[in-house]
């Protein structure tokens, strides 16, 4: 890990005081990324939703005449989220989020139920891309997202330096929790970089901006709020190898 990012703690749970402030939930670049001021940041996950590359992305992962791919949610009663969810500090946080996710983004808002690792459930607010925005880029299976994200750069970065900082996020903070979507992307992406022959590490911005999450104190699986199970959960530690990477720009 860089040195020189800025680094916060994350809650080992949440006090009932807490979750009278607005909690936002970072699912995709906020949770390295978050570009604005928190008091206090929390892992867990919301339920009946799954994490998609479906929405595209003109002012940070692409571009007018090739948007890059970045990640919302659409609603899945089977499925769960993992992200962080953070403390809202000051106006000025929500009007840096209004703009990032709104304006330039395409997304809406909504709120959902946040389960974090230990503690009581509370609400989150959350950005979310709808069908009928203009940026929709929509379904397709892996393999094509992967070519699509490979093809793709913005004024923020490389696409793939979203996904693959996504993964590594994911990754490190629930190492339990297999999420087949993005982590096969992951995968048809290194293999088509490894394929073409080209080089990731000049993919990789600088981690300008971004934050390392630290884990305040750990929590035995004791800790840790039941979830939905997933049949595929078992496949993580066979499919993905974990790795040391840098953080990047949304």
């Amino acid at each position: 890990m860089n040195p020189d990012w800025a680094e916060a703690e994350l809650l080992p749970e949440v006090q009932e005081n807490d979750v009278k402030s607005l909690w936002v939930f970072g699912y995709g670049s906020l949770c390295w990324r978050p570009g604005f001021d928190f008091n206090k940041a929390v892992t867990g996950f919301i339920k009946g939703y799954a994490r998609r590359m479906w929405q595209g992305n003109t002012t940070h992962r692409g571009t007018e005449d090739k948007p890059g791919r970045v990640a919302t949610l659409i609603e899945d009663p089977q499925d769960v989220v993992h992200g962080v969810a953070f403390a809202i500090s000051g106006d000025d946080a929500m009007t840096y989020l209004s703009k990032r996710e709104c304006k330039l983004g395409s997304y809406t808002t909504q709120f959902a139920t946040f389960y974090p690792v230990k503690g009581q459930p509370f609400k989150v607010l959350a950005y979310v891309a709808q069908p009928e925005n203009p940026l929709w880029l929509g379904g397709a299976d892996e393999k094509s997202i992967a070519q699509h994200i490979l093809d793709c750069s913005g004024p923020s970065g490389h696409n793939v330096e979203y996904l693959v900082r996504l993964a590594d996020f994911m990754r490190e903070h629930f190492p339990v929790h297999y999420d087949a979507h993005l982590f096969t992307i992951e995968n048809e992406i290194l293999e088509l970089i490894r394929n073409k022959k080209l080089c990731l590490k000049s993919m990789m911005g600088n981690g300008e901006g971004c934050i390392r999450l630290k884990q305040k104190s750990p929590c035995s699986p004791s800790d840790m709020v039941d979830e939905p199970q997933r049949t595929d959960t078992f496949l993580y530690s066979v499919k993905i190898q974990k790795k040391k990477l840098r953080c990047l720009n949304p």
